[in-house]
């Protein structure tokens, strides 16, 4: 058993799914406590102990990044956890700067949950987000990457390749189609489910667009989701979809059970948890090469990947949905899902990731290498916790 501290900016979205996952799974096998931000984080849905839990006031100004700081450099000191594991961008740079030159740091593990310099910003940025990044590897054990993607591109920006390693993210089984209520949906048509923020990180503008261009009046469209920073009514909506709002996480498996196919064609996307939630429910995925999309979905196994530069490919492959032709794919998605994005899978990696950053406690120039198998021990046997 390790002592773990998780660190985190703020706990919303696909950020909490993953953290539950985590926190569900070493909960009973470690002594683990969490920080994150009291904004945009709910302590009634996170997986952990409320006298666990440390909630700091937060927003994205420099005052309260700097008491951020505070106040996990004083969380650190007083618990001296074996592990900090380290979760976002923004928590990336608030936990690991203040660690940066300390003699005996705790191990420090660090995913950013996708990178800074891959998303859709100028090329003086990504090379600035990849300078920090860089600088903050010293203060760093092992780098999770949660796509090949993002690990080839982490070594183009001159990341630590011996630090750094690949885990796809993972979620557990979710509720079966007789265990839900399904939602209403058109019995004649594909119903293709989106679920996310209506944003153009998301790629709704190129889905709408489709739609309005080419009508595709054979496809039902169930948009779940929504704007952040803009009036949600601004949005133009084709005749054939149907908008049903934000849904409670809970709520989502109803509307993947009832969809024919799920669609994410995001512009960048660190993971794309949503599609590996819908191959669970047995759901062919329609994605956009970017990111580790590209990596979840086979083409024609599990469901189709287009070009986002080439917008008739998404057209192309639309065009010709068929509620057979997804339906013959739902075995495949089913066992797509068990052998690759399970969180069991997930977390014995990285256990592995954490056995091996304590055996190399002190070491900081030993290789984090988990291709080989790790022997049958148990995080914390050598250090306590």
């Amino acid at each position: 058993m390790a002592k773990i501290l998780h660190v985190v900016e703020y706990t919303k979205g696909g950020v909490e799914t993953h953290l539950n996952e985590v926190l569900r799974y070493q909960r009973d096998r470690h002594d683990i406590y969490l920080i994150a931000s009291e904004h945009n984080s709910n302590p009634d849905t996170l997986q952990i102990n409320r006298e666990r839990l440390t909630l700091y006031p937060y927003r994205r100004k420099p005052k309260y990044m700097l008491a951020a700081i505070f106040k996990i450099r004083r969380a650190i000191r007083q618990l001296q956890p074996d592990i900090v594991h380290v979760h976002g961008t923004f928590a990336g740079v608030f936990a690991r700067m203040t660690m940066l030159g300390w003699r005996k740091r705790p191990v420090t593990i660090y995913c950013s949950h996708g990178w800074a310099f891959l998303m859709d910003t100028s090329a003086w940025k990504k090379r600035a987000y990849g300078y920090v990044e860089r600088m903050l590897s010293g203060a760093t054990d092992a780098i999770i990457n949660i796509s090949n993607n993002e690990y080839e591109t982490s070594l183009r920006y001159k990341l630590p390749e011996r630090k750094s390693v690949v885990i796809y993210n993972g979620v557990s089984d979710g509720k079966g189609p007789g265990q839900v209520e399904p939602v209403k949906v058109k019995a004649d048509k594909v119903n293709l489910l989106f679920i996310g923020r209506f944003d153009r990180q998301k790629g709704f503008d190129l889905l709408l667009n489709t739609f309005h261009r080419h009508g595709l009046h054979h496809i039902h469209l169930m948009l779940v989701g929504g704007s952040v920073l803009q009036d949600e009514q601004t949005h133009n909506f084709p005749p054939n979809a149907t908008h049903y709002g934000w849904v409670d996480n809970k709520e989502i498996d109803r509307y993947i059970h009832s969809a024919d196919a799920v669609i994410v064609p995001s512009r960048w996307e660190g993971f794309g948890i949503v599609a590996i939630e819908a191959l669970r429910s047995g759901k062919p995925v329609i994605v956009s090469n970017r990111g580790a999309l590209k990596e979840i979905i086979q083409p024609g196994v599990n469901g189709y990947v287009f070009d986002f530069d080439q917008p008739e490919e998404l057209y192309g492959i639309l065009k010709d949905l068929s509620k057979e032709q997804l339906g013959s794919m739902h075995d495949r998605c089913l066992a797509s899902f068990a052998e690759r994005f399970h969180a069991s899978v997930m977390n014995e990696k990285i256990e592995e990731v954490y056995v091996k950053s304590l055996e190399y406690r002190g070491n900081r120039t030993a290789v984090i290498n988990t291709s080989a198998p790790v022997a049958h021990r148990k995080v914390g046997d050598q250090h306590g916790g």
